[in-house]
C-alpha cells in the first residue's frame, strides 16, 4: 500500500530514510521520524482496533500519550508489548504491529455482535449471569477470560535487560516545550544542577506541530535548536529525552521511565539497556508538561475519522500527513481555525461547524480566504 496520504513536502521526517513496517501481516511503508500512528494515516489505515466491550470500530484520535484507542501488539514473543499507543511509538525499519481484541481479524469481528445486542448487556450483567450454576463455571470462565482484556502476553522471559538510576540535582524541568527550554536555560546559566525530561523524541513541545511560529522574529524551531545546543554545552545539565515522568511524590521525588532502545531496530544490543527506571531527588521541581485537549461529546465521537483538532495539525506540520480529503471543523473558538487552515493548504475540503452566534477576528477571516 502506497502513502497515499502523504504530503509531497514539509514535516520533520526524513524522507531520504525509508523504512518498512508491518501491522497485521502487511506491508507497509513510512520514514524515519514518523510515528507509528503517522505511518499507518499515511497509508490510509484508519481503523486501528475494536472497544472493549461492544468490540466497535475505533481509530486514531490524538498524536501523544492521550490517545484511548490506538492500543496496539508491537514486536514478536518473547520481545512484544501490548497496549502500545501507536503515536508513542518510533517507527523503524521491521517493527511489528497488530491490533488486539479482535477474531479472527480487525475487519471480521465476530465480536461486533456484541454491538448489535448491546441493550441486552448493560454495565454488570457479566457478574450476575455467570454465577449459575455453579459446576459451569470453567466453562464460562474459559469464553470470558479469551474474550476478555486488551493485547497478549509474552509466554517467554523477557530477553531485554532494564536498569535503575538515582540522580539528585537542583531544579527538575519535565516538560521540553518553549516554557520548559526557558526554565532549562535560565537554572543552567547560573549553573545549577538541571535534568530536564521530556517524553518526545526530540525538543520542542507543540512548536513541532506549528508550522508558523516564530520566536523573537525567526522560525521557532531555530529557537529551540539554539537552546538545545546551549543547554548540551552546560556541564550540569542533563538533558533526557524519550522519557516519561510518571510519578511526583512527597519532598520533591521524582520517578521516570527513561526508552533507550524502543525505537531501535533489533531492540538491544545485549549490553544497552532497552529501558531505564530514574529515581530522581530534586530541590526544586518546574511542571511545564503542557496541556491536553479535550475533545467534544457528541454521539459516536469514537469512531475512526474523529480526531482532535490539535493532532491533525500534528500529523500535517509535524508528520507531513492528511489524515482526510473532506473534514468537517467543530469549533467553539478561533484557536480550530488554524487547523481549518492546515487541512485546506494541505489540500482537504473544509467546513468549519462554528456554534458560536458569529466568528470574527483575524483567523476566522484568514480562513475564509484561504
Amino acid at each position: 500500500m502506497s502513502q497515499v496520504n502523504r504530503l509531497p513536502q514539509g514535516g520533520r521526517i526524513d524522507r531520504d530514510a525509508p523504512v518498512t513496517f508491518t501491522f497485521d501481516g502487511k506491508n507497509l511503508a513510512g520514514y524515519a521520524g514518523d510515528s507509528l500512528a503517522s505511518a499507518l494515516l499515511a497509508n490510509d489505515v484508519h481503523l486501528v482496533g475494536r472497544s472493549f466491550k461492544y468490540h466497535r470500530p475505533r481509530g486514531i484520535v490524538a498524536a501523544g500519550p492521550e490517545e484511548p484507542n490506538a492500543l496496539l501488539q508491537i514486536g514478536r514473543d518473547p520481545a512484544t508489548d501490548a497496549n502500545t499507543r501507536a503515536p508513542m511509538q518510533e517507527l523503524y525499519d521491521g517493527l511489528v504491529a497488530e491490533s488486539q481484541n479482535r477474531w479472527p481479524s480487525l475487519n471480521a469481528d465476530v465480536g461486533v455482535v456484541n454491538s448489535w445486542f448491546g441493550r441486552l448487556f448493560p454495565s454488570g450483567f457479566y457478574y450476575k449471569t455467570f454465577m449459575w450454576p455453579p459446576s459451569l463455571w470453567e466453562t464460562y470462565e474459559h469464553v470470558i477470560r479469551r474474550a476478555a482484556g486488551l493485547g497478549k502476553a509474552p509466554t517467554g522471559p523477557d530477553p531485554d535487560r532494564y536498569e535503575q538510576m538515582n540522580a539528585h540535582c537542583d531544579v527538575l524541568v519535565v516538560g521540553g516545550g518553549p516554557a520548559g527550554l526557558s526554565a532549562a536555560l535560565a537554572a543552567g546559566r547560573t549553573g545549577a544542577r538541571v535534568i530536564l525530561a521530556d517524553e518526545q523524541s526530540e525538543l520542542g513541545g507543540w512548536l513541532l506541530s506549528d508550522g508558523d511560529a516564530r520566536i523573537d522574529n525567526a522560525p521557532a524551531m531555530d529557537w529551540v535548536a539554539a537552546a538545545r545546543d546551549e543547554l548540551a554545552g552546560m556541564d550540569e545539565v542533563r538533558v533526557l529525552t524519550r522519557t516519561t515522568i510518571s510519578g511526583y511524590y512527597d519532598h520533591n521525588f521524582v520517578c521516570g521511565l527513561e526508552r533507550i532502545t524502543d525505537h531501535l531496530p533489533g531492540g538491544p544490543d545485549g549490553r544497552t539497556p532497552r529501558q531505564r527506571f530514574w529515581k530522581i531527588r530534586a530541590r526544586q521541581v518546574v511542571l511545564a508538561a503542557g496541556s491536553l485537549e479535550r475533545p467534544l461529546v457528541f454521539p459516536d465521537n469514537d469512531r475512526p475519522g474523529v480526531m482532535l483538532a490539535g493532532a491533525v495539525r500534528t500529523y500535517i506540520n509535524r508528520y507531513a500527513v492528511r489524515p482526510g480529503r473532506n473534514a468537517i471543523v467543530l469549533t467553539d473558538n478561533d484557536s480550530a481555525y488554524r487547523t481549518a487552515i492546515d487541512l485546506r493548504l494541505a489540500g482537504a475540503d473544509v467546513t468549519v461547524a462554528d456554534i458560536r452566534g458569529s466568528a470574527g477576528g483575524a483567523l476566522p477571516a484568514r480562513a475564509r480566504d484561504t
